[in-house]
């Protein structure tokens, strides 16, 4: 005989809390008349316990003398355990404040003393009905109709759980858009449900067919990509932010930018899902920190918090540092060649013919390239007379660092503000401080009076990188120049600048000429150097290579471009690595060395030391970074191929080259028992030749001067014996030690003293 199976349900279970015993037995009485089970407590105490012990279906409180029904409701909104529980609070003749701290408390409905009972059994049967519950626990967001992060919760433990025992990789990302708190306050929360609904459309464009998206509260992504490596990951986040970054959304009439922050975490053994997407959380702050568009992976060793250590005589260590370095180079690029060809010629093998042969040859070649450069820049590439197109809206990104440059920003804003653009011009101070400033109040006053300036305080900043891309964010303009807190550019620079930009080209080098050397003989020699720099190598480097370079000041840019490219943070010249960038994807960079702009120099030779110790390893970076890059790009013409191997390649090695001779030559007179012919043609016709240069270089830097310099001929004799006899070694010993610094990975970071000096006259 079979047993029928029972089909009965357990009726719900309504807990009361209710302190008068009447009127307690009274709601119970008619609660079990309506077929409920019903538990009773007498006080708040009495009601947590049984709820956490019984887990009813709903609770029925009251707000009386012995009882706060709302401090009971906000102490089980509390509990996590409990919290979902729907509560009806009984409440005395109520005012609309009262109702308002019920509701406010968690309280998901109420009935007014003296209640009606069958309206009280009503609101009770439809909570049972359509219990509601915490938004945080449905599977997905009411608006959007998005998974939300808990509801992904379950798919990845199931992934994790995969992956631990396969080992398939197993990623996971966070995105965050940087404008979205700021934009959430000018249109409301509203804008939360578009920006989701229109990001979600690009994410799916690019997921794996088992990826599973989600989003939160707070407006932050997560994509949980199943069977795709760290790789793979990065690729896809780097496509994400390049079509987010360039997507404009919409929302009611009004187009928004916004930029997104990706951050990539592998899943390891033995890790939760709290410490998953905390990892991807962390690694998405760390790409916010940078605006640079650029994903993050996670990495322990570096993300992670940890405790710094102290430790005794670090700041002797660090003094001591830099000396060392200094050694260790002569000892590597002089000493040691010295002892091998020793050793060699012992064992009867004498190298130091060949080696004098291909170390001579290389000068030849060095010195004939600087002088190609200078005959190329007399003659530089000119913008259109006229521009192609009406001049657009300009903007101005000025980045500081306050506490080193409040004593000139002022009069650098001065300067933008002075500029004659007929299309209205946008004059952005992108600026980080670690404290308040006096400066800031009277640069916030200065907003007051012109609304073509703003202050834009970028919080958490530790580069110029960071500055520039926080403020393009608020960049009006179709068209955006970069420059340092102490530029003054000339009057007319946005409107030259624009007959580039109209005629093809999508970025502009200018001239950055140095105002301030009166100050020292170090300022004087940096202000002949930068001639040399930006009057003739740049212009000629531009002609010979095909391609200019942007120099990180003073560089006019196609706005939408830049928004795309953007800086990178991790890079010491994260101006020389955004212009390569720009090469290697096909656009088209033009220098004008009379597009000018006047700038400081660095007074001290300490402050000359760490500016040209930390260019010289950001350029060891870019080298080591671009060189493979450029030499792949299909973008790229032999001759531009040619331009980066020159500019990239051979910049690195020749410093290590130019100081063979040294050993070469102490090897032949302090060894070797033959007799050095000074006199034979080879090393007569090298010598002269290679000496010439500098005079050569000094000749081209007066000849393309700006004319501020027309009058100042010492500086240029100055220069050539100073650069001679000490900078130009002492700048070729620097890059080698920077190449010890970035294989020691000591990336620190030293701002630049600026001072105030008048304009030269």
């Amino acid at each position: 005989m079979t047993q029928a199976v029972s089909t009965t349900v357990a009726p719900p279970l309504i807990l009361v809390v209710e302190p008068d015993v009447d009127e307690c037995e009274a709601l119970c009485a008619a609660l079990r008349d309506e077929s409920f089970e019903v538990h009773s407590a007498a006080d708040e105490h009495r009601g947590f316990e049984m709820l956490c012990d019984h887990r009813p279906d709903l609770i029925v409180t009251t707000c009386a003398q012995h009882l706060d029904g709302v401090a009971f409701t906000r102490r089980v909104r509390q509990d996590p355990s409990v919290e979902a529980v729907p509560i009806i609070l009984v409440m005395n003749k109520e005012g609309m404040q009262d109702v308002i701290h019920a509701l406010d408390a968690g309280a998901d409905d109420f009935v007014s003393r003296p209640f009606n009972m069958p309206e009280l059994m009503a609101r009770i049967r439809v909570k049972l009905a359509r219990p509601p519950v915490p938004a945080w626990t449905l599977a997905r967001d009411r608006r959007t109709g998005i998974m939300t992060v808990q509801a992904m919760l379950a798919p990845m433990l199931r992934e994790m759980e995969r992956a631990r025992v396969t080992g398939d990789p197993l990623m996971l990302a966070s995105l965050a858009f940087e404008e979205l708190p700021v934009l959430r306050q000018r249109f409301g929360s509203q804008l939360d449900t578009v920006i989701a609904n229109q990001t979600m459309r690009v994410l799916r464009e690019l997921a794996g067919p088992l990826t599973v998206l989600s989003h939160d509260r707070k407006g932050h992504f997560h994509v949980l990509a199943p069977n795709t490596t760290p790789e793979t990951a990065l690729s896809r986040a780097r496509e994400a932010s390049l079509r987010l970054v360039e997507h404009s959304f919409s929302y009611h009439g009004d187009l928004l930018r916004l930029t997104p922050s990706i951050g990539l975490a592998q899943y390891r053994p033995g890790l939760d899902p709290d410490n998953f997407l905390g990892r991807a959380d962390t690694a998405a702050r760390y790409a916010a920190a940078h605006l640079d568009l650029q994903p993050v992976l996670y990495d322990p060793q570096v993300h992670s918090r940890r405790e710094a250590k102290p430790k005794r005589y670090a700041q002797l260590r660090e003094k001591l540092r830099l000396p060392a370095q200094v050694i260790a180079v002569n000892v590597l690029l002089v000493v040691i060649p010295f002892f091998l060809y020793a050793f060699l010629a012992r064992i009867g093998l004498d190298v130091t013919d060949w080696a004098y042969l291909a170390v001579a040859t290389a000068l030849l070649g060095t010195a004939a390239f600087i002088l190609l450069e200078g005959f190329l820049a007399l003659n530089p590439q000119q913008p259109p007379e006229e521009p192609q197109s009406p001049y657009p809206r300009a903007s101005a990104i000025i980045a500081a660092y306050l506490p080193n440059e409040a004593a000139t920003v002022e009069e650098t804003i001065d300067a933008f503000l002075r500029i004659d653009y007929p299309a209205g011009l946008q004059v952005i101070l992108a600026y980080n401080t670690p404290r308040d400033l006096p400066v800031e109040a009277a640069l916030r006053a200065l907003a007051e009076r012109d609304p073509r300036f703003v202050p834009f305080r970028v919080e958490g900043s530790t580069s110029k990188a960071q500055n520039v891309n926080a403020a393009l964010a608020i960049v009006t303009g179709e068209v955006t120049a970069v420059f340092d807190a102490d530029h003054q550019p000339d009057a007319d620079s946005f409107r030259r600048a624009w007959r580039w930009l109209s005629s093809g080209w999508d970025v502009v080098q200018g001239h950055c000429v140095i105002r301030n050397g009166e100050e020292s003989w170090v300022a004087r020699m940096v202000a002949v150097e930068f001639e040399s720099i930006y009057a003739v190598s740049h212009p000629g480097r531009a002609r010979m290579h095909g391609f200019g370079i942007f120099g990180g000041s003073n560089g006019y840019w196609k706005t939408k471009l830049l928004r795309k490219i953007r800086m990178h943070g991790s890079m010491l010249t994260e101006d020389i690595d955004s212009a390569l960038r720009s090469v290697e994807a096909g656009y088209k960079i033009a220098n004008d060395p009379y597009l000018v702009s006047r700038e400081l120099a660095p007074a001290t030779l300490g402050a000359l030391t760490n500016q040209r110790l930390r260019w010289a390893q950001g350029w060891f970076q870019v080298s080591l970074k671009h060189l493979p890059l450029g030499l792949r790009s299909r973008h790229l013409t032999l001759r531009q191929k040619l331009g980066f191997f020159h500019l990239l390649g051979w910049r690195e090695f020749y410093p290590v080259l130019s100081v063979q001779m040294f050993p070469i030559l102490g090897y032949w007179l302090l060894v070797d028992d033959r007799q050095v012919d000074w006199a034979i043609p080879v090393f007569v016709l090298t010598t002269v030749f290679t000496l010439s240069v500098g005079p050569w270089q000094a000749l081209f830097a007066y000849r393309q001067a700006d004319a501020s310099f027309k009058g100042r001929r010492g500086w240029f004799w100055f220069y050539l014996v100073v650069s001679s006899v000490f900078y130009t070694p002492f700048k070729n010993l620097l890059a080698v030690v920077a190449q010890i610094k970035e294989f020691r990975r000591e990336r620190a970071w030293k701002v630049t003293p600026r001072s105030t000096q008048s304009p030269l006259e």
